[in-house]
Protein backbone atom coordinates (compact mmCIF):
# COMPACT_ATOMS: atom_id res chain seq x y z
CA UNK A 1 0.00 0.00 0.00
CA UNK A 2 2.93 2.51 0.93
CA UNK A 3 4.09 2.51 -2.98
CA UNK A 4 0.84 1.40 -4.38
CA UNK A 5 -0.34 5.20 -2.90
CA UNK A 6 2.50 7.01 -3.20
CA UNK A 7 2.51 8.02 1.00
CA UNK A 8 5.61 9.04 1.06
CA UNK A 9 4.68 12.38 -1.55
CA UNK A 10 1.51 12.56 0.44
CA UNK A 11 3.49 13.27 3.57
CA UNK A 12 5.57 15.41 1.74
CA UNK A 13 2.73 17.68 0.22
CA UNK A 14 0.97 17.68 3.97
CA UNK A 15 4.23 19.21 5.11
CA UNK A 16 4.36 22.18 2.43
CA UNK A 17 0.67 23.16 2.31
CA UNK A 18 0.99 22.91 6.89
CA UNK A 19 4.01 25.21 6.65
CA UNK A 20 2.92 27.42 3.92
CA UNK A 21 -0.51 27.75 5.30
CA UNK A 22 0.62 28.42 9.22
CA UNK A 23 2.47 31.54 7.86
CA UNK A 24 0.33 32.84 5.38
CA UNK A 25 -2.75 34.43 8.23
CA UNK A 26 0.74 35.60 9.85
CA UNK A 27 -0.53 34.55 13.46
CA UNK A 28 1.23 35.59 16.51
CA UNK A 29 3.64 33.15 17.28
CA UNK A 30 4.87 33.98 20.54
CA UNK A 31 1.47 33.32 21.74
CA UNK A 32 0.95 30.01 20.33
CA UNK A 33 0.87 26.97 22.08
CA UNK A 34 2.52 23.89 20.79
CA UNK A 35 -1.06 22.05 20.73
CA UNK A 36 -2.32 25.14 18.25
CA UNK A 37 0.48 23.74 15.59
CA UNK A 38 -1.07 20.45 16.28
CA UNK A 39 -4.90 21.41 15.70
CA UNK A 40 -3.88 23.59 12.51
CA UNK A 41 -1.66 20.19 11.32
CA UNK A 42 -4.56 17.50 11.56
CA UNK A 43 -7.19 20.50 9.60
CA UNK A 44 -4.69 20.58 7.05
CA UNK A 45 -3.94 16.85 6.67
CA UNK A 46 -7.17 15.20 7.35
CA UNK A 47 -8.36 17.24 3.81
CA UNK A 48 -5.73 16.40 1.73
CA UNK A 49 -5.08 12.51 2.82
CA UNK A 50 -8.58 12.22 1.88
CA UNK A 51 -8.06 13.64 -1.92
CA UNK A 52 -5.16 11.64 -2.26
CA UNK A 53 -5.94 7.93 -0.90
CA UNK A 54 -9.51 8.66 -3.50
CA UNK A 55 -6.64 9.78 -6.31
CA UNK A 56 -4.55 6.69 -5.74
CA UNK A 57 -8.00 4.66 -5.31
CA UNK A 58 -9.24 5.58 -8.65
CA UNK A 59 -5.70 5.50 -10.73
CA UNK A 60 -5.04 2.02 -9.22
CA UNK A 61 -8.21 0.46 -10.75
CA UNK A 62 -10.08 0.21 -13.71
CA UNK A 63 -13.93 0.93 -13.60
CA UNK A 64 -15.56 -1.04 -16.79
CA UNK A 65 -15.49 1.66 -19.31
CA UNK A 66 -14.81 4.77 -17.13
CA UNK A 67 -11.86 5.84 -18.52
CA UNK A 68 -9.69 9.15 -19.30
CA UNK A 69 -11.50 12.82 -18.77
CA UNK A 70 -14.26 11.42 -17.07
CA UNK A 71 -12.29 9.22 -14.75
CA UNK A 72 -10.29 12.02 -13.70
CA UNK A 73 -13.20 14.83 -13.09
CA UNK A 74 -14.93 12.03 -10.99
CA UNK A 75 -11.46 11.53 -8.92
CA UNK A 76 -11.31 15.47 -8.27
CA UNK A 77 -14.92 15.65 -7.61
CA UNK A 78 -15.13 13.14 -5.10
CA UNK A 79 -12.32 14.47 -3.75
CA UNK A 80 -13.76 18.22 -3.45
CA UNK A 81 -16.97 15.78 -1.82
CA UNK A 82 -15.09 14.24 0.58
CA UNK A 83 -12.76 17.05 1.37
CA UNK A 84 -16.10 19.37 1.82
CA UNK A 85 -18.12 16.96 4.17
CA UNK A 86 -14.78 16.53 6.33
CA UNK A 87 -14.13 20.22 6.76
CA UNK A 88 -18.19 20.40 7.97
CA UNK A 89 -17.15 17.31 10.74
CA UNK A 90 -14.01 19.09 11.78
CA UNK A 91 -15.81 22.43 12.03
CA UNK A 92 -18.89 20.94 13.80
CA UNK A 93 -16.11 18.85 16.27
CA UNK A 94 -13.06 21.97 17.06
CA UNK A 95 -14.30 24.87 15.11
CA UNK A 96 -11.89 28.03 16.47
CA UNK A 97 -8.29 28.32 14.46
CA UNK A 98 -6.26 28.57 17.45
CA UNK A 99 -3.02 29.25 15.81
CA UNK A 100 -5.33 32.35 13.78
CA UNK A 101 -7.27 33.35 16.84
CA UNK A 102 -10.08 33.31 13.95
CA UNK A 103 -13.65 31.30 12.89
CA UNK A 104 -14.45 30.91 9.55
CA UNK A 105 -17.42 28.50 9.30
CA UNK A 106 -19.89 26.87 7.39
CA UNK A 107 -22.53 29.48 8.49
CA UNK A 108 -22.95 31.81 5.35
CA UNK A 109 -23.15 31.30 1.63
CA UNK A 110 -19.58 33.25 1.55
CA UNK A 111 -18.22 30.86 3.99
CA UNK A 112 -19.46 27.52 2.63
CA UNK A 113 -18.54 29.18 -0.99
CA UNK A 114 -14.71 30.09 0.13
CA UNK A 115 -14.27 26.60 1.71
CA UNK A 116 -15.67 24.78 -1.35
CA UNK A 117 -12.82 26.98 -4.00
CA UNK A 118 -10.34 25.89 -1.28
CA UNK A 119 -11.56 22.41 -1.33
CA UNK A 120 -11.32 22.50 -5.57
CA UNK A 121 -8.22 23.56 -5.74
CA UNK A 122 -6.88 20.75 -2.87
CA UNK A 123 -8.58 18.04 -5.01
CA UNK A 124 -7.09 19.20 -8.21
CA UNK A 125 -3.59 19.99 -6.06
CA UNK A 126 -3.76 16.28 -4.95
CA UNK A 127 -5.17 14.97 -8.33
CA UNK A 128 -1.75 16.48 -10.17
CA UNK A 129 0.70 15.43 -7.54
CA UNK A 130 -0.16 12.31 -7.49
CA UNK A 131 -1.35 11.21 -11.18
CA UNK A 132 2.60 12.54 -12.03
CA UNK A 133 3.80 10.50 -9.49
CA UNK A 134 1.85 7.39 -10.91
CA UNK A 135 2.54 7.93 -14.17
CA UNK A 136 6.22 8.01 -13.49
CA UNK A 137 6.27 4.96 -11.66
CA UNK A 138 4.12 3.33 -14.62
CA UNK A 139 7.18 4.64 -16.97
CA UNK A 140 9.89 3.24 -14.67
CA UNK A 141 8.53 -0.22 -14.34
CA UNK A 142 7.85 -0.32 -17.99
CA UNK A 143 11.12 0.68 -18.71
CA UNK A 144 12.79 -1.85 -16.53
CA UNK A 145 10.00 -4.80 -18.56
CA UNK A 146 11.15 -3.62 -21.82
CA UNK A 147 14.49 -4.15 -20.61
CA UNK A 148 13.79 -7.62 -19.34
CA UNK A 149 12.03 -8.44 -22.14
CA UNK A 150 14.77 -7.38 -24.33
CA UNK A 151 17.18 -9.27 -22.49
CA UNK A 152 15.04 -12.15 -22.63
CA UNK A 153 14.62 -11.92 -26.34
CA UNK A 154 18.18 -11.91 -26.98
CA UNK A 155 19.01 -14.95 -24.75
CA UNK A 156 16.66 -16.74 -26.54
CA UNK A 157 17.89 -15.49 -30.11
CA UNK A 158 21.38 -16.86 -29.27
CA UNK A 159 19.91 -20.52 -27.70
CA UNK A 160 17.91 -20.76 -30.49
CA UNK A 161 21.28 -20.09 -32.50
CA UNK A 162 23.42 -22.21 -30.34
CA UNK A 163 20.57 -24.99 -30.91
CA UNK A 164 19.75 -24.62 -35.08
CA UNK A 165 24.22 -25.26 -35.50
CA UNK A 166 24.13 -28.89 -34.53
CA UNK A 167 20.68 -29.72 -36.14
CA UNK A 168 20.83 -28.40 -39.94
CA UNK A 169 24.48 -29.67 -39.41
CA UNK A 170 22.68 -33.06 -38.79
CA UNK A 171 20.35 -32.86 -41.28
CA UNK A 172 22.85 -31.77 -43.95
CA UNK A 173 24.94 -35.24 -42.76
CA UNK A 174 21.69 -37.20 -43.34
CA UNK A 175 21.18 -35.85 -47.09
CA UNK A 176 24.24 -36.61 -47.86
CA UNK A 177 24.06 -39.75 -45.92
CA UNK A 178 20.93 -40.85 -48.16
CA UNK A 179 23.12 -41.04 -51.27
CA UNK A 180 25.76 -42.89 -49.91
CA UNK A 181 23.58 -45.49 -48.78
CA UNK A 182 21.82 -48.46 -50.99
CA UNK A 183 19.95 -50.86 -48.67
CA UNK A 184 16.36 -49.89 -49.17
CA UNK A 185 15.21 -49.99 -45.34
CA UNK A 186 18.41 -47.79 -44.30
CA UNK A 187 17.72 -45.96 -47.01
CA UNK A 188 14.22 -45.21 -45.86
CA UNK A 189 14.87 -44.52 -42.00
CA UNK A 190 17.26 -42.19 -43.05
CA UNK A 191 14.61 -40.37 -44.70
CA UNK A 192 12.00 -40.33 -42.36
CA UNK A 193 15.10 -39.19 -39.64
CA UNK A 194 15.66 -36.09 -42.14
CA UNK A 195 11.83 -35.23 -41.90
CA UNK A 196 12.20 -35.62 -38.52
CA UNK A 197 14.69 -33.15 -38.13
CA UNK A 198 12.99 -30.94 -41.12
CA UNK A 199 10.33 -30.18 -39.23
CA UNK A 200 11.60 -29.88 -35.59
CA UNK A 201 13.75 -27.34 -37.16
CA UNK A 202 10.73 -24.58 -38.19
CA UNK A 203 9.47 -25.27 -34.77
CA UNK A 204 10.68 -21.98 -33.94
CA UNK A 205 9.48 -20.02 -37.05
CA UNK A 206 5.66 -21.86 -36.85
CA UNK A 207 4.05 -22.34 -33.30
CA UNK A 208 1.45 -23.17 -34.57
CA UNK A 209 0.87 -26.01 -37.43
CA UNK A 210 -2.09 -27.38 -39.18
CA UNK A 211 -3.01 -31.20 -37.96
CA UNK A 212 -2.59 -32.82 -41.74
CA UNK A 213 0.99 -31.10 -40.81
CA UNK A 214 1.94 -32.76 -37.65
CA UNK A 215 0.07 -36.49 -38.53
CA UNK A 216 2.49 -36.24 -41.61
CA UNK A 217 5.62 -35.66 -39.05
CA UNK A 218 4.03 -38.06 -36.64
CA UNK A 219 4.08 -40.91 -39.57
CA UNK A 220 8.05 -40.39 -39.70
CA UNK A 221 8.48 -40.25 -36.38
CA UNK A 222 6.64 -43.47 -35.75
CA UNK A 223 8.74 -45.09 -38.33
CA UNK A 224 11.64 -44.53 -36.43
CA UNK A 225 10.02 -45.62 -32.85
CA UNK A 226 9.11 -48.82 -34.68
CA UNK A 227 12.93 -49.61 -35.89
CA UNK A 228 13.25 -49.27 -32.00
CA UNK A 229 10.03 -51.33 -30.34
CA UNK A 230 8.62 -53.14 -33.02
CA UNK A 231 5.61 -54.44 -31.56
CA UNK A 232 6.26 -53.61 -28.01
CA UNK A 233 4.29 -50.03 -29.13
CA UNK A 234 1.23 -49.75 -30.90
CA UNK A 235 -0.46 -46.37 -31.81
CA UNK A 236 -3.56 -46.26 -33.41
CA UNK A 237 -4.69 -43.04 -35.25
CA UNK A 238 -8.39 -42.63 -36.49
CA UNK A 239 -9.28 -38.88 -37.27
CA UNK A 240 -11.87 -37.38 -38.52
CA UNK A 241 -11.01 -35.47 -42.50
CA UNK A 242 -12.60 -32.42 -41.31
CA UNK A 243 -10.66 -31.51 -38.49
CA UNK A 244 -7.15 -31.81 -40.84
CA UNK A 245 -7.37 -28.07 -41.38
CA UNK A 246 -7.30 -27.08 -37.70
CA UNK A 247 -4.16 -25.68 -35.80
CA UNK A 248 -2.72 -27.06 -32.72
CA UNK A 249 0.83 -25.55 -31.02
CA UNK A 250 3.56 -27.57 -33.01
CA UNK A 251 5.06 -30.88 -31.91
CA UNK A 252 2.19 -31.10 -29.08
CA UNK A 253 1.97 -35.02 -30.62
CA UNK A 254 5.21 -35.76 -30.24
CA UNK A 255 5.36 -34.39 -26.87
CA UNK A 256 2.79 -36.38 -25.81
CA UNK A 257 3.87 -39.98 -27.39
CA UNK A 258 7.18 -38.99 -26.17
CA UNK A 259 5.46 -38.75 -22.52
CA UNK A 260 3.67 -41.87 -22.70
CA UNK A 261 6.56 -43.85 -23.99
CA UNK A 262 8.96 -41.83 -20.88
CA UNK A 263 6.44 -42.67 -18.26
CA UNK A 264 5.13 -46.00 -19.16
CA UNK A 265 6.12 -49.51 -19.67
CA UNK A 266 6.95 -50.83 -22.85
CA UNK A 267 7.67 -54.43 -24.02
CA UNK A 268 6.65 -57.81 -25.64
CA UNK A 269 4.69 -58.80 -22.57
CA UNK A 270 2.81 -55.22 -22.02
CA UNK A 271 3.09 -53.69 -25.10
CA UNK A 272 2.46 -50.15 -24.66
CA UNK A 273 -0.98 -49.00 -26.99
CA UNK A 274 -1.22 -45.23 -27.69
CA UNK A 275 -4.43 -44.00 -29.38
CA UNK A 276 -5.07 -40.88 -31.15
CA UNK A 277 -8.44 -39.39 -32.11
CA UNK A 278 -10.78 -36.73 -32.38
CA UNK A 279 -13.79 -35.43 -30.86
CA UNK A 280 -17.24 -33.90 -32.15
CA UNK A 281 -16.18 -30.53 -29.95
CA UNK A 282 -13.11 -29.93 -32.30
CA UNK A 283 -10.50 -31.30 -29.63
CA UNK A 284 -7.72 -34.23 -30.49
CA UNK A 285 -7.62 -36.78 -27.22
CA UNK A 286 -4.27 -38.81 -26.94
CA UNK A 287 -5.11 -42.13 -24.51
CA UNK A 288 -2.22 -45.03 -23.31
CA UNK A 289 -2.63 -47.70 -21.13
CA UNK A 290 -1.60 -46.69 -17.97
CA UNK A 291 1.51 -49.33 -16.61
CA UNK A 292 4.03 -46.67 -15.29
CA UNK A 293 7.38 -48.10 -14.83
CA UNK A 294 8.80 -48.82 -11.38
CA UNK A 295 11.73 -46.93 -11.22
CA UNK A 296 11.66 -43.15 -11.07
CA UNK A 297 11.78 -40.71 -14.36
CA UNK A 298 14.46 -38.18 -14.31
CA UNK A 299 12.46 -34.94 -14.10
CA UNK A 300 8.56 -36.42 -15.06
CA UNK A 301 5.76 -34.94 -16.90
CA UNK A 302 7.92 -32.18 -18.28
CA UNK A 303 6.86 -32.48 -21.76
CA UNK A 304 3.14 -32.57 -20.29
CA UNK A 305 4.16 -29.25 -18.65
CA UNK A 306 5.42 -28.34 -21.90
CA UNK A 307 2.43 -28.37 -23.98
CA UNK A 308 -0.13 -26.69 -20.63
CA UNK A 309 2.36 -23.53 -20.59
CA UNK A 310 2.45 -23.50 -24.50
CA UNK A 311 -1.23 -23.72 -24.91
CA UNK A 312 -1.78 -20.89 -21.72
CA UNK A 313 1.05 -18.45 -23.35
CA UNK A 314 -0.32 -18.70 -27.19
CA UNK A 315 -3.99 -19.88 -27.23
CA UNK A 316 -4.49 -19.19 -23.83
CA UNK A 317 -6.95 -22.52 -23.59
CA UNK A 318 -6.39 -25.39 -21.26
CA UNK A 319 -6.29 -28.90 -21.54
CA UNK A 320 -7.77 -31.69 -19.64
CA UNK A 321 -5.60 -34.40 -18.47
CA UNK A 322 -7.42 -37.79 -17.01
CA UNK A 323 -5.67 -40.82 -14.87
CA UNK A 324 -8.29 -43.65 -13.92
CA UNK A 325 -5.42 -46.01 -13.46
CA UNK A 326 -6.19 -47.96 -16.32
CA UNK A 327 -5.91 -45.14 -18.64
CA UNK A 328 -4.09 -41.81 -19.04
CA UNK A 329 -6.01 -39.53 -21.27
CA UNK A 330 -4.75 -36.28 -22.52
CA UNK A 331 -7.55 -33.96 -24.54
CA UNK A 332 -6.46 -30.53 -26.41
CA UNK A 333 -8.44 -28.04 -28.10
CA UNK A 334 -8.02 -27.95 -31.75
CA UNK A 335 -7.92 -24.21 -33.02
CA UNK A 336 -9.85 -22.63 -35.74
CA UNK A 337 -7.40 -20.35 -37.34
CA UNK A 338 -3.31 -19.79 -37.26
CA UNK A 339 -5.08 -15.94 -36.45
CA UNK A 340 -6.07 -17.04 -33.36
CA UNK A 341 -2.43 -17.27 -31.99
CA UNK A 342 -2.62 -15.63 -28.85
CA UNK A 343 -5.86 -14.03 -29.22
CA UNK A 344 -7.13 -13.35 -25.74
Amino acid sequence: MYKKYQIKWLLILSAIMILSTTFIGQPDLSKAKWWYFLDHALKVFIPIAACWLIDGYMLNNTFGRLSGFYKSSLSILLGVCASFTLGIAIDQIAPQNHLYNSEIGYSTPKEMMIHLVGNTFLSLLCYFVFSIRFTNAALKIARKEKVHLEQAHLKAQLISLQQQISPHFLFNSLSTLKTMVSEPAAKNYIIHLAGVYRYVLSFNDHPLTKLDDELRFIGSYLHILNERFGNMLRVDISIQKQYGLLYLPSLSLQLLIENAIKHNVCSAEHPLCISITTTDSKALIVENNFQPKKCRVERPGMGLKNIIERYRLLVDKPISVANDNQKFTVTIPLIKHESNYNRR
